[in-house]
């Protein structure tokens, strides 16, 4: 059976909200760089491998803050008075949907469309647990046909695994759209496989998966941010040097720049949703 998608005009807001905080960023190619080889084993040829990063937002923190209160007026959201920054990354937006509403399938747009407008490709979805992680993989499956419809290409996405380290390398030297889905277990918790990501690694020509992750600029798309506030999870991230994070929830706990906001007495009086219980 095809599952077939509609293009809902409430969803459609959640996107626009994210893209016109950056009016004026000129569109790119992404920046070309070398990609570390590691240490070759003997025999083995070393050769010239490049890797393509997210290019710079271009906009100074003026311009990117006009922009937000113009989407925040727009709303009738409380206006930023400044960017609120955290030691992770200087530009925080939050999108506020409420369950049910298809934020996954919000994000996904999001990144099409971050990627047609300013030539961004490399993304991160951070999750809070393996289910949640294996939900959001299962969305980028099935939306796949769809989107291709829509924009005429296809995202490369993978879940991180400290085993299958191949995939990094793909993930930095390919030009196209591509993401990485990884829970906080798997660079946050106490375990040896969540360690692997800090170390130097034989099976990785002796490099360190965090220093391949960083050098790609990435955006940082949190799933449920409120579940990962942890102090030990905020330094990770902060590792892996993300060009802006944002942050999709029903419950925000902490609050940065809001853009958006589908709350769940909006999304009743939409009829978005059945009920609501209070």
């Amino acid at each position: 059976m095809k599952l077939k998608f509609k293009h809902q005009e409430f969803q459609s807001k959640a996107v626009q909200a994210v893209i016109d905080c950056f009016k004026g960023q000129p569109p790119g190619q992404g920046i070309r760089y070398r990609l570390d080889p590691g240490v070759q084993k003997q025999g083995v040829l070393s050769y010239d491998q490049s890797g393509f990063r997210n290019s710079e937002i271009m906009l100074n923190e003026d311009q990117i803050l006009k922009n937000i209160q113009d989407v925040q007026k727009r709303q009738n959201l409380p206006i930023s008075s400044s960017l609120v920054q955290d030691l992770i990354s200087r530009i925080n937006l939050d999108i506020e949907m409420e369950t049910g509403t298809g934020k996954t399938y919000c994000y996904i747009k999001t990144i099409f469309e971050m990627n047609q407008k300013f030539g961004w490709n490399k993304f991160i979805i951070v999750v809070p647990s393996i289910a949640i992680r294996e939900g959001v993989y299962k969305s980028f499956e099935i939306t796949a046909e769809h989107f291709l419809q829509d924009y005429g290409k296809k995202i490369k996405f993978f879940i991180y695994n400290s085993k299958q380290l191949h995939n990094l390398e793909s993930f930095s030297s390919d030009t196209g759209i591509n993401v990485m889905i990884i829970n906080v277990q798997a660079f946050a918790a106490r375990g040896k496989d969540a360690r692997r990501i800090y170390q130097e690694l034989d099976d990785f020509q002796s490099r360190k998966p965090i220093d391949v992750i960083k050098k790609n600029y990435p955006i940082l798309i949190l799933d449920e941010p409120q579940k990962m506030e942890g102090k030990k999870t905020l330094n990770s991230l902060k590792e892996f040097n993300p060009m802006m994070i944002l942050r999709y929830s029903a419950t925000h706990r902490t609050i940065h720049n809001k853009i958006h906001r589908l709350d769940a007495l909006d999304a009743y009086n939409q009829k978005l949703v059945k009920k609501i219980a209070v």
